[in-house]
């Protein structure tokens, strides 16, 4: 897989920093020496009116003389920093701030044209050829009387202007340096709290794929990518528990499966070979009758387990009496009741009870709760079934005062193929499916089933199921 999306993030990073100088150099540029120009334009054309409107008018109504007018213009040439011009219409220079006064010899700009400035108030260029670099140059009329009697004209070279336009970019660039330097500050965040993690992350995962699901995965973040890593190692966490449940299951059903086919072969054998006498074989057939009956149940267990997952508990819901349900399963064991002098109290809510469920499961949650407390009953004790209604809920409660479950299994007891010490001591034909069956098919009925028990004084079971109100008809 190729790891390319740290590159993607820099390579967009430096176009971003590359089009960020082009735009600065190529645009900016060009809009910070047209914003100058057009400043120091107005700046100009100001200064021109002013003289236009004082000095230039006072001259050609000789009102101050010549010299007068010139050493005003100097001093405004000093602090303008730009050349100044008094010119006649026909172009001939009149005053010049650069120059002395020379009436013999005075320099006339061929081709002078006020107009070509156009609907501005300046022009750029080498002024109809008087300069040998290009000029900011600002036209103002001198009028009297209504007529222009001449024009006050400005000119500043361009390569001042661009001076000051560079210096501004210079100020641009280093402060686009400066922002790209603190954008940094984000490829490096990103690294640290986003692209490192998802390495991390990756290599979790390649891990994970590969099968090795004991990887440890570290994301030290409390956001989303730390939440993406903690459910993964949780992921990865339940499949490891689910293959060691896969061999505990594989194991079990083994052991299960093994015992008595053991003991099939081996009576069988024994038979075959007449090391058991015929006179004994029917005592031996029916141990191998009960120990295919064992099989056979084993088998059913697994086939209804496996329907449980994947049907998703389908269930045929209808409405039934209850205590009829409890009276005919407690009537399938009276032969093994009597054989262990056993004795079925039941205390029963009513002449009869209607619950609304899938009357064949909730035969086989009784029939399994009450084997199981018959398994683990001594000889001459009593058994206790009973109902409690409370609102629209009946409680079915089956007790007895049997060897009870130790207290660090009760969290185990509805996993499946799951024994106690007890259990495998006091009955070896149990499956250790018949818990986790009922506690499937409880919940596919949105109820609850709980268990209360103490060691060597008995187990009670007690599971709720809803009931149909009598009133309701």
């Amino acid at each position: 897989m190729k790891r390319t999306l740290y590159w993607k993030f820099l390579l967009a990073y430096l176009i971003f920093a590359f089009f960020g100088f082009f735009v600065v150099a190529n645009f900016v540029s060009g809009m910070t020496l047209d914003h100058l120009k057009k400043e120091k334009a107005e700046s100009l054309y100001q200064e021109a009116v002013m003289i236009a409107g004082t000095y230039a008018s006072e001259l050609y109504d000789n009102r101050i003389s010549l010299e007068t007018a010139k050493n005003q213009l100097d001093a405004l040439d000093i602090y303008l920093s730009s050349t100044i011009w008094i010119m006649n219409p026909s172009g001939r220079i009149v005053v010049d701030s650069k120059n002395p006064i020379d009436v013999d010899n005075q320099v006339v700009v061929e081709a002078f044209d006020p107009t070509v400035t156009g609907s501005t108030y300046y022009t750029v260029g080498t002024f109809f050829g008087m300069f040998n670099e290009n000029m900011l140059s600002v036209f103002a009329p001198i009028t009297s009387d209504y007529k222009v009697k001449g024009y006050v004209v400005i000119l500043t070279p361009m390569s001042a202007i661009e001076q000051d336009s560079n210096s501004l970019l210079n100020i641009s660039y280093l402060l686009l340096v400066i922002l790209f330097l603190l954008s940094l500050i984000i490829l490096i965040f990103f690294t640290e709290m986003v692209y490192l993690p998802l390495r991390k992350i990756t290599r979790a995962t390649e891990q994970y794929a590969g099968g090795n699901l004991n990887y440890q995965l570290s994301v030290d973040s409390e956001d989303e990518i730390g939440y993406l890593a903690a459910s993964l190692s949780y992921m990865a966490e339940a499949l490891a528990q689910g293959g060691e449940n896969q061999k505990k299951l594989v194991a079990n059903i083994s052991h299960d499966f093994r015992s008595p086919l053991t003991s099939i072969s081996g009576y069988v054998q024994a038979m075959l070979d007449g090391t058991i006498p015929p006179e004994l074989h029917e005592k031996y057939l029916q141990i191998v009758l009960n120990e295919t009956e064992r099989l056979t149940k084993l088998t059913n267990n697994l086939l209804t387990l496996n329907n449980l997952n994947t049907e998703g508990m389908v269930l045929e819901k209808s409405t039934f009496d209850l205590n009829r349900v409890i009276k005919d399963t407690v009537a399938t064991f009276e032969g093994i009741c009597r054989e262990r002098q056993l004795v079925i109290d039941l205390v029963l809510t009513g002449d009869s009870m209607l619950v609304t469920a899938d009357l064949s499961k909730i035969q086989q949650v009784l029939y399994n709760l009450l084997d199981n407390a018959i398994k683990f009953s001594h000889h001459d004790s009593h058994i206790k079934i009973e109902t409690t209604q409370k609102h629209n809920k009946v409680f079915i409660s089956v007790k007895d005062n049997g060897i009870g479950i130790p207290k660090e299994s009760l969290k185990f007891i509805w996993d499946r193929f799951y024994k106690t010490d007890l259990s495998r001591g006091k009955d070896k034909k149990g499956t250790g499916l018949g818990l986790s069956i009922t506690k499937e098919i409880i919940r596919a009925h949105n109820e609850n089933i709980n268990v209360i028990s103490t060691e060597g004084a008995g187990s009670e079971f007690i599971f709720s199921l809803p009931c149909v109100d009598m009133d309701e008809d």
